[in-house]
């Protein structure tokens, strides 16, 4: 047997990496390592105090169970590494064998007498850990009768009166404290382990309600953004069709319509490239929701959008020199939150609005996106409830816009505030964790 595989055998203990095997398999685990802790502490105690005091041990029982516990070692370390699959009635059987073991050992090393038999209580606290309440109050009642049994022929056979006076009483008081402490014990325990088992259970439904809801959230975002995008095109096509629709046949015949056709092309185009990326949006091959994009890639996105669909906007976007080669996440719902604060804000304005992207000067490890406008503020009631959902003070409008917003930049560690600046109508910063590095290739949003 080569060293790596010595290694790998007395390795049964569970460790960090054993996390996605089930618990069967990790419970058989921790078995054997008990196995050969109790057994290996039992071999060297004895050869040591054999040094001092020669021990009258039986070689051929002892002997026969350490072959019994090699095997049983062995087969159950290559069912850990082997077997497809561990049920709980392998774990019941090699408990069971441990019983068997400890008992062969204590009937020819003392029965009660022997301290080693408290080790019976060690087996039931793992059993009520790993097995559920039946079985462990099974082996309570196993290893009561183990024990009382050995106490029984003790006392018939009159063994322990010969070493010295009251002995008897001594072992009585050591099998009522066994008794009392294997009931606790599998009381006790079985239902720690139930309450433990029923925690995991539900922080497990909590993880996937959670993960469940933000991608709800994240769906909502990236709809609320689509919805945006779909309003001005369709709001374009809707007046050259009315434009055309009032035409004579005759008028029709003179006006040359090819450029409104081409108009009307383009917005169709911007219809479905703004449904197909909430169509993909969760979809496993989409390259733009891997990895990171640059600051300046947004900027450039973000503007194109809006001067695109608000051309008659005043709009003045700046960057910072040193947030240009910035990586953020490549998350397209961040574009739409962004875009659709501009969009709050040029609907908010009298005449102009203003788009700034820098590092924050108080956290460098984080970009700043300032949106202001010279509008009348944002009304009193709006911001007490500010992030709230449907809150809004446009008739007609859901109140959804900061909400999903706000939560879009909170999945990715970022938030949103917003002032009123006197005199200056309203100042929304973005704040967004940078990453250092990306990890894909560079995607544009």
């Amino acid at each position: 047997m080569t060293k790596t595989t010595l290694i790998r055998l007395f390795s049964l203990f569970p460790d960090s990496g054993a996390d996605s095997r089930s618990a069967p398999r990790i419970g058989l685990q921790r078995l054997l390592g008990l196995r050969i802790l109790v057994a290996g502490s039992s071999i060297a105690g004895a050869l040591l105090f054999n040094l001092f005091s020669p021990l009258e041990l039986p070689l051929l029982p002892v002997a026969l169970v350490l072959t019994g516990i090699v095997l049983s070692v062995l087969i159950g370390y290559w069912r850990v590494n082997h077997a497809s699959l561990i049920r709980h009635g392998e774990l019941v059987m090699q408990l069971a064998l441990d019983f068997v073991f400890a008992s062969i050992v204590l009937m020819y090393t003392g029965g009660s007498s022997n301290p080693l038999i408290s080790y019976l209580l060690v087996l039931l606290a793992v059993g009520a850990t790993l097995l559920r309440s039946l079985w462990a109050h099974l082996f309570a009642l196993l290893a009561i009768l183990i024990h009382t049994g050995f106490l029984a022929y003790g006392i018939i056979s009159d063994e322990h009166s010969q070493h010295m006076p009251n002995f008897q009483l001594h072992l009585v008081g050591m099998w009522v404290t066994f008794v009392v402490s294997a009931a606790l014990i599998t009381t006790f325990v079985s239902r720690m382990a139930a309450a433990i088992r029923s925690r995991e259970m539900t922080l497990a439904k909590s993880r996937e309600n959670e993960l469940r809801n933000e991608q709800l959230v994240a769906i909502g975002s990236l709809a609320a953004g689509t919805a945006h995008a779909l309003g001005t095109p369709l709001s374009t096509m809707a007046v050259l069709l009315s434009d055309l629709d009032g035409l004579t046949d005759e008028q029709l015949r003179e006006t040359s319509i090819k450029a409104d056709i081409h108009v009307l092309r383009q917005q169709v185009v911007r219809c479905k490239q703004s449904l197909d990326q909430l169509t993909h949006f969760y979809h496993k091959g989409d390259q733009q929701h891997l990895g990171r994009m640059r600051m300046s890639s947004l900027h450039d996105a973000v503007r194109d959008y809006i001067v695109n669909i608000h051309p008659r906007a005043h709009i003045e976007f700046t960057i910072s020199d040193n947030c240009r080669e910035s990586w953020i996440p490549a998350d397209i719902t961040i574009r739409h939150a962004l875009i659709n604060i501009i969009e709050n804000a040029i609907r908010a304005a009298h005449q102009l609005v203003t788009v700034h992207y820098c590092i924050d000067e108080t956290r460098a490890s984080t970009a700043l996106i300032k949106v202001q406008d010279d509008g009348d503020g944002i009304p009193a009631e709006v911001m007490e409830s500010m992030g709230e959902p449907f809150i809004s003070s446009r008739e007609g409008s859901m109140g959804l816009g900061i909400f999903l917003a706000n939560s879009t930049l909170q999945r990715h560690g970022g938030s949103i505030e917003m002032f009123n600046v006197p005199g200056a109508g309203a100042l929304t910063c973005i704040h967004l964790p940078l990453t250092e590095t990306k990890t894909v290739g560079e995607s544009t949003p």
